[in-house]
Order: structure tokens, then C-alpha cells, then sequence
């Protein structure tokens, strides 16, 4: 198995730079998959995340509500025929919605990772009581 990219930071695409960069084709790199909608500033922010649905959308939404430089954030699944979710942050201040979304992404992560941790360990110490 490939090991997972550095999540540190997480390059997202500007659609009003280039509209026809088709870089976003490769699912398996996350870098590719976020894209910046046009018409976003730096504190008010939409982007577009592909092959993502409402599993991440919702638990990213929750994350990013939690953070007090967030005024508001939703996501919306544009159609369930297609494979993409939108989000949209904005912030107070001169916070930028960008780096909300990668401390979120990150965040997200890390808390997976105490989960799946947790787990383990609970499964071990199962097999170890049914062994005895």
C-alpha cells in the first residue's frame, strides 16, 4: 500500500485561474480533488471536493463549525448522479477560509487516526480475554 501523501497542507485548485486545467481526473491524490469555486474572496470561500459525498460533508461541516473564526459553513451535494460535494466557509475577521478548511481536513484526520487507534487496541484486548 502507497503511503498516504502529506496532509500538512492541501493544494486546492483555482477554476477562475484556468477553467479548462483537467488536473482534478486523478481520484486518488486529494490534491487534485478540491477545487476553488470563482467568485470566492479569502474569508468567504466555496469549493468543490470530488468523489466525496455526504459521509465527509457532513463530518467536515461539523468540524469546521466548531472553530470560532467560522461564521458560517454548509455543503450541498449539487446532484446524486454526480460524484461531488460543495462547501462553503466564511469566516470573521481576515481568517482565511482556505486554511479553515486544511486545519478541518487535518483535524478530521487526526481524529480518525484516535479512532482507529482506540479500536485496535479494543479488538486486542478482546482476542487476548477470549484467548485466556
Amino acid at each position: 500500500m502507497a503511503a498516504p501523501e502529506d496532509p500538512s497542507h492541501i493544494q486546492i485548485a483555482d477554476t477562475s485561474a484556468d477553467p479548462d486545467d483537467t488536473s482534478t481526473n486523478d481520484p486518488s491524490n486529494i490534491t487534485n480533488r478540491v477545487t476553488r469555486l470563482s467568485g470566492s474572496t479569502d474569508t468567504a470561500a466555496s469549493f468543490q471536493i470530488e468523489k466525496e459525498d455526504h459521509t465527509l460533508g457532513n463530518a467536515l461541516r461539523y468540524i469546521i463549525m466548531k472553530n470560532p473564526d467560522v461564521e458560517f459553513c454548509g455543503y450541498s451535494i449539487p446532484h446524486p448522479s454526480e460524484d461531488k460535494m460543495n462547501i462553503r466557509i466564511q469566516t470573521y475577521d481576515n481568517v482565511s477560509a482556505e486554511s479553515v478548511l486544511d486545519k478541518a481536513l487535518q483535524d478530521l484526520m487526526d481524529m480518525c487516526d484516535v479512532i482507529e487507534e482506540k479500536f485496535r487496541e479494543a479488538r486486542e484486548e478482546h482476542q487476548n480475554k477470549m484467548e485466556e
